[in-house]
């Protein structure tokens, strides 16, 4: 491996330039996991509504989106995460970690939350943004490394999105004709998605706070600090939570993701207002811009996941009810 810094003279905006080159590949390696979570989990959605009959306008909806649109929402997404500094990023990240968790631990036995997955696009960028930070941090080859990874991820994020429209145009006929060998294959374990988007969320999640947490204590000199720093952040964290865990889990309509989306920034946005730099103001209203535009690109997605758990909630509902009147 070689270095491309060692090819160019020591000029002084030289650094700013590669500072500026590494934040915009760690915002495409972010931006493509994304699109690859997206598109994954269109697959899964189109496949399940396809399946009910009932689901017919569903699956209409998510085949109808526009495929023009995947590269600027790749391209924009990755302008808002590189110009996000890894501060912000990382209290975003752990936000939603104690908020993923607290939705989990709250459900029922045996329920998942669809609408997690749509919910973490901006977090999971922000989170693979935040390891990749701090994994090449101080590395000799760093540059070198992000372009190899923005590479595979570019790749993985194409050949997926294909994959979504493969299956969002054939598959109901390769479905039937069982001749397509991705066809076949998704029609025998496409069940599985979800549980493989769950295990790599969980794997980055977990790396990505733990670089989130050196990250933040990375710029504070002394215990002192740290201690101010992290009490009203906990305090705000905790707040958060139990407002979550106080909304209705399944309000009808789109407005109350976005008033979600609007309360967690605006806390965090307070609370760095008190404890937290200028620069970190600005860069948590780009970061308010970003998740309204995964949300927004997600629309019809989300609808159908907030259909889909408020469909298995009220099963489950069912079934413990029945189960306690026949212990009765």
């Amino acid at each position: 491996m070689f270095s491309l810094g060692s090819w160019l003279p020591a000029l002084p905006g030289l650094a700013w330039g590669w500072a500026l080159l590494d934040a915009l590949l760690q915002g495409l390696v972010g931006a493509c996991a994304v699109s690859v979570l997206c598109s994954l989990l269109k697959v899964y959605l189109y496949i399940q509504c396809l399946n009910n009959p009932e689901r017919q306008a569903e699956k209409e909806a998510i085949g109808a989106q526009w495929w023009v649109l995947e590269p600027l929402h790749v391209v924009v997404l990755t302008g808002v995460l590189a110009l996000v500094g890894s501060r912000v990023a990382a209290l975003v990240v752990l936000e939603f970690s104690l908020r993923a968790v607290s939705t989990i631990l709250s459900l029922g036995k045996g329920a998942h939350s669809s609408q997690l997955y749509l919910l973490c696009q901006y977090s999971l960028g922000c989170g693979v943004s935040c390891g990749l930070s701090f994994l090449l941090e101080g590395a000799p080859h760093g540059t070198c490394n992000l372009v190899l990874a923005a590479g595979l991820a570019g790749l993985l994020a194409t050949y997926a999105r294909r994959l979504a429209r493969h299956v969002c145009t054939l598959y109901e006929l390769h479905s039937r004709a069982r001749y397509c060998g991705i066809c076949i294959l998704l029609l025998a374990s496409g069940h599985g998605i979800p549980q493989l988007l769950r295990n790599a969320l969980a794997i980055t999640f977990a790396v990505a706070d733990l670089a989130a947490v050196a990250l933040i204590n990375r710029d504070f000199l002394s215990t002192a600090e740290a201690v101010r720093f992290w009490t009203p952040l906990t305090i705000c964290y905790t707040l958060l939570v139990i407002y979550m865990q106080e909304e209705p889990r399944q309000s009808a309509g789109r407005w109350p993701v976005y008033q979600t989306v609007l309360v967690r920034m605006g806390s965090l946005f307070i609370l760095l207002l008190t404890v937290g730099r200028w620069m970190d103001i600005l860069h948590i209203l780009i970061s308010l811009l970003g998740e309204f535009w995964c949300l927004l690109r997600a629309g019809a997605m989300l609808e159908t996941c907030r259909r889909q758990d408020f469909t298995q909630q009220s099963r489950l509902d069912r079934w413990s009810g029945s189960g306690s009147e026949e212990a009765s």
